[in-house]
């Protein structure tokens, strides 16, 4: 038996590892694992080489839990280590065995599969073992060794009776950490880091159901048998090249990926690039709502088959972390940082790959089938339209298939839409003017309003689109946008069809007059306006920038403007052309007057969605009244 002290540089690298080497101590498993993994892909790499002359087979990873000895057993059939490389790869701490296999078959080993990168991976087992065994028997003739450390220096490594090639580790669990003694959460563990790993995992056993014989009667129960439980899936779709997947295959995937998501993902864009950098996976686009909060950490990052983290800014650009799916690079480290990705030239690299491929895709769908495109369009363009905000060079792409659709349901990109708004919608200055609808319902009067003026529609309605709009007229020549509720009447009826006005100058003076003395409310700008007889008689609007201030600083942008509370502002436009509006003027009774004043700014402020509570409460109790 041997007896000795690890190499290590201070005095009790122990107690540093569990508490300050890894943040998560459930990390343990991964690294145990990976390591298993690892020896299994040594050795079929040596095998098919020539370098080792057994026979590689098809072997398993096995994980076992003993509740009541308090042990977890990770199980290996790889390439072992004899008691010389238990020394120099257990012993001598910050040398990696992978590292070294690596740089021995640097060529040959390119495209193994080893991983390669774990370092101190096997230690991460004294964050949660109070002692720690290996019993490894290496695939050469090499007798097997048996190594014991209880978390101190100090170590024992004797020979062992193991008869066949691979490692045991064995953890004796420590009493903060006897949640890991439990069955579910080792399971859920695996599932969660190890759910793709390149070689099978078995843990426990299930039940499979057989055929019945032949002879056997209907009433008969189906003959069963114990079967290994594989938990993992060892060639998962991203590890396949696109040509071998059918639409069916990135579906299953998906469903694999998502067991509870019940919706099949819109479409999917297959990443696959080893210049100048390596990266793999698949990113779905999910059918998205417009809360922007919900959405994020599912896309899974991996490194060799190895689950990293679901935390994936500063890799994948942000207006892409509400796609779903897969991201695997060798490039990226396990214990990955945010300072690490913020600075590193690689993952910029791979960032602007990701947004590159995901244009390319939207815009081949765009070109290949607009109609279902368009089909698609409220699903993703919370997507493309942060992304248009957030990334130049997206926008640059994403200018060319971005959608804007009408109330009515037609679909238009900008350039088109220019063409189409041309000759109707400009203003004063010959500026295009588009006019916009946030919300279909609630500004229903103002649209059919604009819409019986031959002026068309759209319908902006995601919680974005006001710092998508601001983006597209400074981008833009000559272009505005407004809302269809805000003050643009001025700036759009065309001169030649502008109705002439009833009512005289001095008329319309008294009238404003008495509309001020009743409302008193400096909130409102009182605008009188010629405007056709149909039209409805009182109409509240917003000037659009205000609205625009408001709507900013309630989406979080109001701040970096230094303004606080944006200020109620308000124009009431009275249609000098209503029969209603002549009979207001045309009242003596003061109180009939100011009756019917409130009444008709109440209905349009119960049009604009501005009357709540008290103010309601009257407004109803006065209508009925006047029923009466």
């Amino acid at each position: 038996m041997a007896k000795g002290k690890i190499n290590v540089s201070v005095e009790n690298i122990f107690p540093l590892i569990k508490k300050f080497l890894y943040s998560d101590h459930e990390i343990f498993l991964r690294e145990l694992v990976s390591n298993a993994t690892d020896a299994t892909l040594k050795l079929k790499h040596l095998t098919s080489i020539g370098e080792a002359s057994v026979e590689y087979g098809n072997p398993i990873i096995e994980v076992k839990v003993d509740k009541e000895g308090k042990k977890i057993h990770i199980i290996d059939q790889g390439v072992g280590m004899t008691q010389d490389e238990v020394k120099k790869y257990i012993n001598e701490i910050a040398f990696s065995g992978a590292e070294e296999f690596l740089d021995k078959y640097k060529d040959s080993a390119k495209d193994s599969g080893i991983i390669g990168h774990f370092g101190l991976g096997f230690y991460s087992a004294f964050m949660v073992a109070e002692k720690v065994e290996i019993i490894t028997k290496s695939y050469t003739d090499a007798p097997a060794a048996h190594w014991t450390c209880d978390g101190s220096p100090n170590f024992t490594l004797e020979e062992a009776d193991k008869e066949t090639r691979g490692t045991e580790i064995v953890l004796h669990i420590a009493e903060d950490s006897t949640e890991f003694l439990e069955e579910s959460r080792i399971g859920e563990l695996l599932s969660k880091y190890n759910k793709f790993m390149p070689v099978p995992i078995k843990f426990g056993t299930k039940t499979e159901t057989l055929p019945k014989p032949e002879d056997a009667k209907e009433e008969d129960p189906a003959p069963t048998q114990e079967v290994d439980n594989i938990i993992n899936n060892p060639n998962p779709a991203w590890t396949k090249q696109p040509t071998e997947l059918k639409e069916e295959d990135y579906k299953q995937f998906y469903r694999e990926l998502y067991p509870m998501q019940f919706e099949e993902p819109l479409f999917h864009i297959h990443l696959n690039v080893d210049y100048p950098f390596n990266l793999t996976g698949i990113l779905y686009f999910p059918k998205l709502t417009n809360d922007l909060n919900i959405q994020k950490d599912r896309i899974a990052l991996y490194q060799n088959q190895v689950f990293v983290t679901d935390n994936v800014e500063g890799i994948v650009p942000e207006f892409l972390t509400m796609l779903r799916g897969v991201i695997d690079s060798p490039d990226i480290p396990l214990n990955v940082s945010r300072s690490y990705l913020q600075a590193d030239g690689a993952v910029k690299k791979i960032s602007s790959y990701i947004t590159r491929k995901v244009a390319d895709k939207l815009a081949s769908l765009f070109k290949n089938s607009r109609e279902d495109f368009e089909a698609k369009w409220n699903d993703i363009k919370i997507v493309i339209e942060y992304g248009m905000l957030s990334e130049e060079k997206f926008f640059e792409k994403a200018d060319k298939f971005a959608l804007y659709p009408t109330v009515d349901g037609a679909f238009y990109t900008f350039e088109e839409l220019q063409e189409k708004l041309k000759e109707n919608q400009t203003d004063k200055d010959d500026k295009l003017v588009i006019l916009y609808a946030s919300n279909q319902e609630e500004q229903h009067s103002y649209i059919e309003a604009a819409k019986d003026k031959g002026y068309e529609v759209l319908l902006l309605d995601s919680p974005i689109v006001s710092h998508l709009m601001q983006k597209l007229e400074t981008s833009k020549e000559n272009i505005s946008f407004a809302r269809v509720d805000a003050d643009h009447l001025d700036n759009l009826i065309k001169k030649e069809d502008t109705p002439i006005s009833k009512l005289s100058e001095e008329e319309q003076e008294s009238l404003k007059t008495s509309i001020e003395e009743t409302i008193n409310n400096k909130s409102y700008t009182i605008q009188l306006e010629a405007m056709d007889s149909n039209a409805s008689p009182f109409i509240i609007t917003e000037p659009e920038f205000m609205r625009r201030m408001k709507e900013m600083q309630q989406t979080g942008g109001g701040g970096m403007f230094g303004m606080g509370n944006m200020p109620e502002m308000y124009n009431l436009v009275v249609n000098t052309n209503h029969e209603l509006v002549s009979e207001i003027l045309n009242t003596k009774t003061a109180k009939k007057k100011a009756r019917l004043i409130n009444q008709s700014l109440d209905l349009a402020r119960l049009s604009k969605g501005l009357l709540k509570g008290e103010e309601l409460t009257n407004f109803i109790k006065r209508s009925y009244e006047m029923v009466k």
